[in-house]
């Protein structure tokens, strides 16, 4: 192996090693294939050349990747690659129907032990007291919260 192919090696492994902290979040295996990759090259350039080569090949192995670091890490780096767009809505905190305690509907799905349920127009998410309710069971209601109705069939 020459020192051509050495720089190579240390080529791809910076190449995993920006996956890694770009693409590839976390410890995966563009991260530990970067680490082999510079490792290999550096073993390799210690014991096929002398100790000035394989030190040299050391150190630019600890500046690519500081670099490297210090340049994904900039702001800049992070607004070209992160999303910029901004939400401006929000979940409505109180409901729109008109459902009241005693209002008789239909089961949509079957409630195990949640389904979906229609109240007169509304369509909503309805959940029985822990007991299962067919599909097409009429049901009456029980409860109302912000997000959800309880019901019971109307046999019981």
């Amino acid at each position: 192996m020459t020192l051509f192919g050495i720089i190579l090696m240390i080529l791809a492994g910076l190449v995993l090693f920006l996956l890694e902290l770009l693409v590839i979040p976390g410890i995966s295996v563009a991260g530990i294939g970067a680490l082999i990759m510079m490792g290999a090259a550096v073993f390799l350039s210690f014991s096929l050349f002398d100790s000035i080569t394989g030190f040299l090949v050391l150190f630019g192995v600890l500046v690519s990747m500081g670099v490297t670091i210090v340049l994904t890490f900039r702001s800049k780096t992070w607004k070209r690659v992160s999303l910029n767009t901004e939400m401006n809505s929000r979940v409505k905190e109180e409901h729109d129907w008109n459902i009241r305690v005693g209002d008789r509907g239909v089961t949509l799905t079957r409630l195990n032990p949640a389904g979906t349920v229609q109240i007169g127009k509304d369509r909503v998410e309805g959940r029985s007291q822990g007991h299962f309710i067919d599909q097409q069971t009429p049901v009456e209601v029980i409860g109302v919260e912000p997000n959800h109705v309880i019901v019971k069939p109307l046999n019981d």
